[in-house]
């Protein structure tokens, strides 16, 4: 496999094996890039356009690791998918203070290395696309996840600016903001919704899809569904001390 490719991280769960298995439907040739090995080659071997890389993107070292993978590779990065990321819901003091900032490290740190180290690339051929996936928790101050919301406002506010400073270089970035979602996510973090906010939940393909939609249509950010996007947009008419304790988790 050589020539321009899609590298989606977070592959192996969840939203990234859906905007694989979009991608690859759309005739996007795929690097797919997680922890867990032998998930991301069983979906490879499913797509018969894709290879795996089995990395931690919360180390250091990992961003000039995977370029230096598709170089090797003889492969060109014109599409990536900034997917990788995870959450954990509790008070901050009780939290494990290590998965914390691994939490930050992934989040944000490897997402900005990654975005940094391909945009050269894009910027010299005057084409590519990034579509960075945040969240509705973006958009104000989540007690009882705090950490995993200032990272997901990290990311909208990164990409809106990044959206902005590539635009005349012909270089689409996008932040893919979507709410409650049947993922794998939920057992991970330990946030699992229920009642009212658990029929809210959207299913990957379409949160993918609109996704997807929006880089295409160069939308500096997508909020897929009218209850997210009256959600993203609450913060505009009520006070912040409101938005703190509707967004509380425990």
């Amino acid at each position: 496999m050589t020539g321009p490719v899609a590298v989606i991280t977070g592959a192996s769960a969840g939203l990234g094996v859906e905007f694989a298995r979009q991608l690859s439907a759309r005739g996007h040739r795929l690097v797919l890039v997680a922890r867990r090995k032998d998930r991301l080659d069983e979906l490879a071997e499913e797509l018969g356009n894709a290879r795996s890389v089995e990395l931690d993107l919360s180390d250091p070292s990992a961003a000039g690791f995977l370029m230096a993978d598709l170089i090797r590779n003889g492969e060109t990065a014109d599409l990536l998918i900034n997917n990788a990321g995870f959450g954990l819901a509790g008070r901050f003091a009780e939290l494990d203070a290590r998965r914390q900032r691994e939490m930050i490290d992934l989040n944000c740190g490897a997402l900005e290395e990654l975005a940094r180290a391909m945009l050269p690339g894009m910027i010299e051929r005057g084409s590519g696309g990034i579509l960075n996936v945040a969240s509705t928790a973006a958009f104000q101050p989540g007690p009882g996840m705090a950490v995993y919301f200032a990272t997901k406002a990290f990311v909208l506010s990164f990409s809106e600016a990044l959206h902005d400073e590539m635009k005349p270089q012909g270089i689409k970035v996008s932040c893919l903001c979507p709410g409650p979602t049947s993922t794998e996510f939920r057992s991970v973090s330990g946030f699992d919704p229920k009642g009212r906010l658990s029929k809210l939940s959207a299913d990957a393909k379409s949160v993918v899809r609109a996704g997807l939609r929006g880089l295409e249509a160069n939308k500096a950010v997508v909020v897929p569904g009218l209850s997210n996007k009256l959600i993203s947009q609450a913060n505009r008419f009520f006070p912040r001390a409101f938005m703190r304790r509707a967004a509380r988790m425990r």
